[in-house]
């Protein structure tokens, strides 16, 4: 029996690509720390705060959830 893993994927390199902005400029419309918007970007998180991911939406005027974060099996 096989055990599928989960990896919780946070899309913020391709949505700052798409709307020409820097991880630095969101960490500022976000009012988030940029070392924890790198973290993000790079996949590198352990947890993720949906006040976060709230933030990034609203800076981002992102109505879909589904555009920042998803969920894939390996």
């Amino acid at each position: 029996m096989s055990m599928l893993s989960r990896y919780v994927i946070i899309n913020l390199k391709n949505l700052v690509e798409s709307r020409n902005i820097s991880l630095r400029e969101l960490a500022r419309l976000s009012d988030i720390e940029p070392s924890i918007i790198n973290k993000l970007s790079n996949n590198k998180h352990e947890r993720i705060s949906l006040r976060h991911i709230e933030r990034i939406a609203e800076a981002l005027e992102i109505d879909d959830i589904r555009e920042i974060i998803s969920i894939e099996s390996h």
